[in-house]
């Protein structure tokens, strides 16, 4: 039943009712749907005009034009009832930036579908989440009516807005089914805790400096123009490339010729840098940095061209383009999208995961006068998760001693070849800490790569690709790798061969956050026409645990702190950016003391949870800009 809150529009086909009436049916529920229709999707200048809530028996539509919600703050803000959204995050910060009202206790169907469905590519809309489990097919052409809207609302404007809400209860009570079924009640209320936390942080926002983001995009594109002359040079230097030097140099009368181009290459032009770096590598099937990475070491003009399509991709991403993400106050509000296949979260609008890491770009997003940024990370999440998940005595030993793991393996890999090159004054001979031997710093990275690749279930393939060896040298590696810690090979062979067995893979308790992989069928696992898929199930049974346990715990440590900055009135304190194991904040400087001892605290907390046996620690950086 539909019910119409509005002073000015009388519609016979609806009930009127007033926000009293309201109220006294909602606040005795324990459970209500929620829903917003908005003149557009920016909540930093658009604003609500339609607010809906009920339930399945009533749907009370607020025209928000003639009456403020107030009156419903306390039921929004409750914690103690339940208020179900279909992508929580959009409607909660139009209710802030609208109402004032800061939303709790949320359940999001959206995100519950995305979690039961992970790996399936599935759509999660709602029109899809209803017909999937509610076999209901919703009418959505009334979907972008609302924005610009201006004036009395149609009959199918308000009936579809009442559908918005009416079926979400029963949708909710479909997913708890699945939800029990495959064990992930814990996964789903995490991320239906979290999303408040990143709710807060896409509408906090980020201030940015945006004179000094221009100046270092303006001399990424000056350097690409030394590179571009290089380029030139190399072309004009080499014999097998003289065809794209034309004979004769066309100018004018007010031209300097001596200025002018001598080689006929446009370097923006994939086909042509393909044309030209044929002449010297005739198999080079395109010039996509990851493939030509193989060929910087032999050809100089090779590694010239990396460079310039590096300082031609920051000008691209962190030019003028960059500015239209600044919204009406002059922040960056990012949007982030929640679970991907490995529960990691990413980020668009801008994409704040792919900011340079060389801390220049990213020190142009600043505090506000009287506040710094207190930043914690992870000290070797990844690594602390595969020691646990392995319980390799080596890893575990490395890590409660504080020595240099990534030495400590290259050791056990190389043996006396290691402990050959180390130098006299070596630091790791003496006490297991980084040294600065030239030797053993090549060494240690061809280890680093393995360490980290671990996580994302690095191959031969890849690993001859990053440190520039040939594949039967990266295969060797790796044997010598496994050979010295057979624990880890265990532990990564036994998540392969779940996944390969089963169809999906989960990541570690107490979520157990599960990925299907949707191309399985029960007897693939002895097909040998199935190979290609195989390896990439394997690859992905290995890497999802985790990167998933690594998301899980910190999506609990964004929730740990913000229920600590709600319950502690003192604490001014917001959470302002998160990218992967790193949570961002800024903190009035007076309170930054104590802060940086309650967040180091909330931390490890959160990643005990995960990494039971307490090594996992955390690190706490004070600046006035984010850094890295």
């Amino acid at each position: 039943m539909i019910y119409l809150v509005n002073d000015t529009l009388q519609r016979d086909n609806f009930n009127h009712i007033d926000m009293e009436e309201v109220v006294s049916y909602c606040k005795d529920k324990s459970i209500l749907s929620v829903d917003t229709e908005t003149t557009g999707l920016d909540y930093t200048i658009d604003r609500v005009i339609l607010f809906q809530i009920g339930d399945e028996e009533k749907q009370f539509l607020i025209e928000t034009r003639g009456h403020d919600i107030q009156e419903l703050k306390e039921i929004l803000e409750s914690k103690t009832i339940t208020k179900i959204f279909h992508n929580a995050k959009f409607d909660v910060n139009f209710i802030r930036s609208s109402f004032n009202i800061v939303c709790e206790n949320v359940y999001d169907t959206m995100l519950a579908e995305k979690i039961l469905t992970c790996g399936k590519g599935l759509s999660v809309s709602l029109l899809n989440t209803l017909e999937r489990n509610l076999k209901i097919t919703m009418d959505k052409t009334q979907q972008s009516s609302f924005v610009g809207h201006t004036g009395d609302f149609t009959n199918p404007q308000l009936i579809y807005a009442a559908k918005d809400v009416e079926y979400l209860i029963d949708l909710k009570d479909k997913q708890d089914i699945k939800t029990e079924i495959y064990k992930l009640q814990n996964t789903i209320d995490l991320e239906n805790e979290v999303v408040l936390a990143f709710a807060d942080i896409e509408y906090n926002g980020l201030e940015l400096d945006s004179e000094e983001w221009l100046k270092l995009a303006n001399n990424a594109i000056n350097k690409a123009d030394e590179y571009e002359v290089e380029l030139d040079k190399h072309v004009m230097s080499m014999e097998e490339l003289k065809q794209f030097i034309p004979k004769h140099i066309q100018g004018d009368l007010f031209s300097d010729v001596s200025t002018l181009r001598k080689v006929n290459v446009k370097w923006t032009s994939p086909k042509q840098v393909l044309e030209v770096l044929r002449g010297i590598i005739p198999k080079l099937d395109n010039v996509n940095g990851k493939d030509m990475l193989r060929y910087a070491f032999q050809f100089d003009i090779v590694a010239t061209y990396i460079k310039y399509k590096e300082q031609m991709k920051i000008y691209s991403s962190y030019g003028e383009k960059f500015m239209t993400n600044l919204k009406s106050d002059g922040k960056i509000h990012t949007s982030f999208n929640q679970i991907l296949d490995t529960g990691r979260v990413s980020s668009s609008r801008p994409n704040m995961q792919q900011i340079p890491a060389d801390n220049a770009f990213r020190n142009c997003f600043i505090a506000p006068e009287g506040w710094s940024f207190v930043s914690a990370d992870y000290s070797s999440q990844e690594l602390n998760v595969i020691a646990y998940g392995s319980k390799d005595p080596v890893w575990i030993e490395a890590l409660i001693q504080g020595k240099d793991l990534h030495s400590v393996c290259a050791e056990l890999v190389y043996g006396s070849k290691w402990t050959d090159v180390a130098e006299a004054d070596c630091s790791y001979m003496k006490d297991k800490s980084k040294c600065n031997c030239k030797a053993h710093k090549k060494l240690r990275t061809n280890v680093k790569t393995i360490n980290f690749g671990l996580a994302y279930g690095m191959g031969a393939n890849k690993l001859s690709e990053t440190l520039q060896i040939d594949k039967k040298a990266a295969e060797q590696l790796i044997e010598d790798y496994f050979t010295a810690f057979p624990s880890i090979k265990g532990f990564l062979d036994k998540l392969a061969n779940f996944g390969k067995q089963f169809g999906y893979i989960k990541t570690f308790p107490p979520y157990n956050r599960r990925r299907w992989f949707v191309n399985w069928f029960p007897k693939m696992y002895n097909s040998r026409e199935n190979s290609q898929e195989l390896s990439s199930i394997e690859r992905a049974s290995k890497n999802t645990p985790i990167q998933g346990a690594s998301a899980d715990m910190t999506k609990k440590a964004l929730i740990l702190i913000r229920d600590y900055i709600g319950t502690h009135d003192d604490a001014p304190v917001k959470i302002v950016m998160t990218v992967h194991d790193q949570i961002d904040t800024i903190c009035k400087d007076e309170y930054i003391p104590h802060w940086e001892k309650a967040i180091k605290s909330l931390m490890e907390e959160a990643a005990n949870e995960v990494v039971t046996n307490g090594l996992l620690k955390a690190e706490v950086t004070v600046s006035s800009c984010w850094e890295k």
